[in-house]
């Protein structure tokens, strides 16, 4: 069984956006970052997936897992 895509919040000609890894076309597009944080996680939490949040420069500014992962803290 293929592993779900995960989820990835980026920005996108000055609108924020989230979609899952792999699409061209975003499920949820506008408002603010952190509005489209929000969306992205809730996502991301009812998929039991990873969301990406990546900066306005397109480089990844963090990474949170929801589902079962491969890398999981060190202190746990």
């Amino acid at each position: 069984m293929m592993a779900k895509p995960g989820i990835e919040t980026y920005n996108e000609g000055g609108e924020w956006k989230s979609r899952r890894v792999g699409r061209d076309r975003a499920f949820s597009v506008g408002g603010t970052k952190a509005e489209q944080q929000a969306s992205g996680r809730d996502a991301a939490k009812r998929d039991g997936v990873e969301h990406t949040i990546k900066k306005l420069d397109g480089t990844i500014g963090e990474k949170n897992s929801y589902g079962n992962d491969p890398n999981p803290p060190k202190d746990k």
